[in-house]
């Protein structure tokens, strides 16, 4: 049975769809003005986790994950590069996309725009100015009236009267209140607008999400998720303007992943430690990366450091070794391994767990490698199957094992000297056969001897 930590109630609980087996899950996605950095990779591979898991238990998942094309930084970085605002976020939503797949992420069902939902963001606010929870102080923009809402700070635990000491009032601004957040901002010189009932403008970033979400999956839907940094404001806005416009509840629950961590640092330009995905892979195999965003629990902080991404390299050269050389089986069947890992997947999405369950595959698999040869197949078909839920183990043994070698040795002149050296195993002429080792040594090749077969990787 699924349990799932809800950020609303503070609680892990147990997990009931709201239609049957169906299940309607809005995850927050990028805003578009820049190349995915590796925190954006984080959200992106956990909800990929918890999407896999869930359909992997039968549920009918419907997972809507949105695109911010449209904010101050959009069109900041649009001026800077002298380019319209939709050619910027066109680039930059390919540029996402070749992220997603080289990370091994399945695409979304859905993958709403905000442009495409202006005339549904209208229709909320005006809702909310005829309820009376928002106004329109004349100037072109709208605003949402904060102390209106009962139970505004339900989902963050924070208090309107605690939230009011420092807040202000900017000079442009027309607010009633400092709390009160933007829905519609009226058009400034030389920005993109659009026409409303207000004049012309553009959105505030809370009405997106909230009309995008709805949009898609009704007014109340079962999970609703984003990074733990989206949950004040952004996510408790969402959750004042949705349900003062529905009257409804807006998300069963509500699911936050960690950020990532830089060498123990938040990860900041300013401190010259922000890393795009495409940094990270033009050093590091997509599944290192993956393994490294997944081992951890969903819901904690990640350290990304040279030595954590060793690591995660380091385990799965320990499991791609464990497969190496195993014929195609049928998973083992009646085997704990299974069991102990839908345990862990099922509480909250224990990824650490899960993995221990692999490193406990590996140990068995070459227990048995040698003297029960078919059971090893069948724990390592097991292997194989379980590590797919997380999304790695995907490869053949010796394409992961040889990735990077592209660039630092010549695959053919490996292999000649390998068949060399076992031409002169043949002859037994040790003293070439040594020369031939040591010489693959020295351009970084390790070899492994089998059963009149060698193969080889590079070394670290």
């Amino acid at each position: 049975m699924l349990s799932i930590y809800n950020t609303l109630t503070k609680s892990k609980e147990v997990f009931k769809p709201l239609d049957g087996n169906n299940v309607r899950m809005y995850v927050c996605g990028m805003t578009v003005y820049d190349f995915c950095h590796i925190g954006h990779g984080r959200s992106m591979v956990a909800f990929d986790l918890i999407t896999r898991w869930l359909r992997h238990s039968g549920y009918a998942l419907t997972y809507v994950r949105n695109i911010t094309d449209i904010d101050d930084k959009i069109i900041n970085r649009a001026k800077e590069n002298g380019e319209s605002f939709d050619a910027l976020t066109a680039r930059m939503i390919d540029a996402m996309h070749e992220d997603e797949a080289r990370l091994n992420i399945l695409p979304p069902d859905i993958e709403p725009r905000a442009t495409d939902h202006i005339p549904g963001m209208h229709a909320m606010i005006q809702t909310l100015i005829d309820k009376g929870y928002a106004y329109a102080p004349g100037n072109g923009d709208v605003y949402y009236r904060v102390g209106k809402f009962v139970g505004y700070g339900k989902l963050s635990r924070k208090k309107i009267e605690d939230l009011r000491i420092g807040a202000r009032i900017e000079v442009d601004e027309a607010k009633q209140d400092p709390l009160d957040f933007v829905l519609w901002k009226g058009v400034k010189p030389g920005e993109p607008s659009w026409e409303s009932p207000w004049g012309p403008g553009r959105p505030g970033w809370h009405i997106e999400c909230s009309v995008m979400s709805t949009g898609s999956l009704g007014e109340t839907f079962d999970i609703h998720g984003g990074g733990n940094d989206l949950e004040f404001p952004h996510h408790e806005n969402e959750i004042a303007q949705s349900e003062a416009a529905t009257g409804k509840t807006y998300a069963n629950a509500w699911m936050h992943c960690g950020m990532i961590r830089i060498n123990g640092e938040k990860m900041s330009k300013s401190l010259n430690n922000f890393f795009t995905i495409r940094d990270v892979l033009e050093k590091y195999h997509p599944e290192v990366v993956r393994y490294l965003l997944v081992s951890s629990h969903y819901r904690s902080s990640i350290n990304y450091s040279e030595d954590s991404l060793r690591e995660a390299k380091g385990a799965l050269e320990r499991f791609y070794h464990a497969l190496k050389g195993m014929p195609k089986a049928e998973p083992a069947g009646g085997d704990s391994h299974g069991q102990r890992f839908a345990k862990a997947m099922d509480d909250d999405f224990n990824t650490p767990e899960a993995c221990a369950v692999l490193f406990d595959l590996v140990r068995d698999v070459n227990r048995v490698r040698d003297s029960a040869p078919e059971e090893a197949a069948g724990l390592a078909a097991r292997l194989r199957e379980l590590a797919g839920l997380l999304g790695v183990l995907q490869l053949e043994p010796d394409e992961f094992l040889r990735a990077g070698a592209q660039g630092r040795v010549n695959a053919e002149e490996v292999q000649s000297l390998i068949d060399a050296r076992l031409q002169a195993r043949a002859n037994k002429d040790w003293t070439e056969s040594d020369r031939l080792r040591d010489q693959l040594t020295a351009m970084g090749v390790v070899l492994e001897d089998g059963k009149g077969v060698t193969t080889w990787r590079l070394a670290e």
